[in-house]
């Protein structure tokens, strides 16, 4: 019986003369980002930083090629990168403005030109070990995700360095997996955005807005609206997270939800931790800490689940996609059941 059903699900794939493939992987996900109505009953996830902790503790370096590579094999939908840029002009992926904390240099990255740059290699930060990875280039980075994740783009830079990104995306083939961001809170900041936003082509815009500027659930429409939004990074942080939300405040309201579901775009929560804040500093208090450290992931990706979020941006991206997996916030992607099958099939 194992066979035959095996069977009958490989079938459904082959492609037979005159039919279309099969979405790949990255066509589904963007096929769920893009309808955020038909996959309510889904929680995506995104690595932050490229994803390379667990438990706490980090396994590759942050922005790293290998941390991406470990990001898709995991099965996160998506990865933030970090993106500056050299005293030449050069967009790379790097967090900090100070090289110090994660390569074996020191100083200001954007008083290094590009060759000079190269020179440094990305450390392990927990444990001080030193890699064979440079800091990479925005387009290197990009080369792995063309075709096999989605990628964020939290540009460290100008809201004018936006085009530029784009256009590395858009040279590559691949603008369609890019989510490019900014902050929000103005009806001038929105139509910045907007004239911005006219230019992208396939890429997507995504506002971020936090609860301690915008207290009118109005402006999540007026915004959204604007740019023709898919998804809102929406920023928990009005009591500075001393304690538990418990109902995520006025940007996870029944009215905040109600304009999502109208406006077909998903509700974004970041679980991550920010350095020298209290835990769950974005996110009312319900971050990865109090999910891993504290062993209550309920009380984190369970709770904003319940709450609409169908985007979690995290440092535990395995931790969360476990759980989300095991409770039932995840529905399986059709290649991916494939894969199972093949397994099960050897």
């Amino acid at each position: 019986m194992r066979n035959l059903a095996i069977g009958a699900l490989l079938g459904a794939f082959l492609v037979l003369p005159g039919q279309a493939a099969e979405a790949t992987r990255t066509e589904q996900i963007l096929g769920r980002f893009g309808n955020a109505n038909d996959w309510r009953d889904h929680v995506m996830v995104v690595a932050h930083r490229g994803g390379g902790l667990m438990s706490g503790k980090s396994r590759f370096p942050e922005n790293s090629r290998a941390a991406v590579e470990a990001s898709i094999r995991m099965g996160a939908e998506m990865v933030e990168l970090d993106v500056q840029k050299t005293s030449d002009g050069i967009h790379v992926v790097f967090h900090d403005s100070w090289l110090d904390r994660t390569t074996t240099c020191s100083g200001r990255l954007d008083e290094r030109t590009f060759d000079q740059l190269r020179s440094c290699r990305l450390v392990v930060e927990a444990t001080g070990q030193a890699t064979a990875e440079p800091v990479p280039t925005l387009r290197e980075m990009l080369e792995i995700a063309r075709g096999r994740i989605l990628v964020n783009i939290d540009n460290k830079l100008g809201f004018e360095e936006l085009g530029g990104m784009v256009d590395a995306a858009r040279q590559l083939g691949m603008a369609e997996q890019v989510i490019i961001k900014q902050n929000l809170w103005s009806a001038e900041k929105v139509a910045e955005a907007r004239a911005l936003v006219s230019g992208f082509g396939d890429a997507q815009f995504m506002p971020i807005i936090a609860d301690d500027a915008v207290r009118d659930v109005g402006f999540l429409e007026s915004a959204t609206d604007a740019v023709d939004a898919r998804a809102v990074e929406m920023i928990n942080w009005r009591d500075g997270a001393q304690k538990l939300t418990q109902d995520g405040g006025v940007l996870f309201s029944t009215r905040a939800r109600a304009v999502a579901a109208r406006g077909n775009w998903h509700l974004w929560v970041n679980t991550y931790a920010i350095v020298n804040k209290a835990g769950g500093y974005l996110a009312g208090g319900r971050g990865d800490e109090l999910a891993v450290a504290a062993g209550m992931p309920a009380e984190t990706y369970g709770f904003w689940a319940d709450r609409g979020a169908t985007i979690i941006q995290t440092d535990e991206p395995e931790a969360a996609i476990l759980w989300l997996d095991a409770n039932g916030y995840r529905v399986p992607y059709a290649v991916d059941q494939v894969e199972a099958a093949i397994d099960l099939s050897q």
